[in-house]
């Protein structure tokens, strides 16, 4: 695809994102309205709403671009992967902000919306083009059942050690906003990143590898950056629950572990190189 049609498809992807967005928070605020006493928007806030669609838009029109697959399952895959990071980061929210005004019921809600409304658009965008003759590299189907056992084992293990390491880098900075907190003991952070959060977040970079169909070392770094953008760039947009320290120093933490994470499982996982069928169909 030229580059031009490309920049277009991001473009036409970016609008699309924000105009549903809106849409989504029409819809959930008439079903589920935000409590009294909500804080209202902070200053700057579409702008930084706009940067965040745009960085979105602009990480999934690539693996659009890259899949193989067609159709509503293309549609179906890209609305699902920011719906499934928006609703583990705020499960971790609920357990480690109990005492926080943030609606969650309402974001769920207006997250839910957002991804039922655009799958058809990422169908239309992404799912049209022809058919391809190769499938992606599979990064499950080519690896035997002890294969995948322990290869999952240890990139859930990868995801708790960067969750920790980073955390407890940029503690000090935070400390204090979480003195207000109730925060869970280290044997249920254990539990959640080790239960939940880990293995979402190890399928969803096994998704990238799959739709992206890069060689190991270079769709680690595409896995990394782009699991970096999806997970952490909502964290740019200032709200009225995080003061703006805190909010850069989780972007930052959030940015670095998630990129090492990714990074690490598409390198596991990945194929060493790509077949040669694969290679001229990219090179067309």
């Amino acid at each position: 695809m030229k580059f031009s049609n490309t920049i277009l498809k991001v473009v036409a992807a970016f609008v699309a994102v924000s105009i549903i967005q809106v849409l989504a928070g029409a819809v959930a605020g008439l079903l589920l309205p935000f409590p009294a006493g909500t804080p209202h928007a902070l200053p700057h806030f579409v702008a930084w709403m706009l940067l965040s669609n745009l960085v979105t838009a602009a990480a999934l029109s690539i693996l659009g671009l890259r899949s193989d697959w067609r159709g509503w399952t293309l549609g179906a895959a890209l609305a699902a992967i920011p719906l499934a990071i928006t609703v583990i980061n705020g499960i971790e929210g609920v357990i480690f902000l109990p005492h926080s005004p943030i609606p969650w019921p309402s974001i769920f809600l207006q997250s839910a919306i957002t991804a039922a409304i655009s799958v058809p658009v990422w169908m239309l965008l992404f799912g049209r083009r022809p058919a391809v003759p190769e499938a992606n590299y599979h990064p499950i189907a080519a690896k035997s059942r002890a294969e995948r056992a322990w290869k999952f084992a240890v990139s859930d293990l990868a995801y708790l050690v960067c969750y920790l390491t980073a955390g407890s880098i940029i503690f000090p900075y935070v400390k204090d906003f979480y003195a207000t907190q109730s925060l869970p003991s280290m044997s249920g952070v254990f539990e959640l990143e080790l239960l939940l959060r880990g293995p979402v977040f190890v399928v969803l970079c096994l998704l990238l590898v799959r739709m992206l169909g890069l060689p190991r070392l270079s769709g680690a770094v595409m896995v990394g950056l782009l699991f970096t953008l999806l997970g952490g760039i909502a964290l740019v947009i200032p709200n009225p629950y995080f003061p703006d320290a805190v909010r850069w120093t989780h972007f930052c933490e959030v940015t670095s572990s998630n990129f090492v994470f990714g990074a690490i499982v598409a390198w596991l996982w990945g194929q060493p190189q790509l077949p040669q069928t694969q290679v001229l169909r990219r090179a067309a």
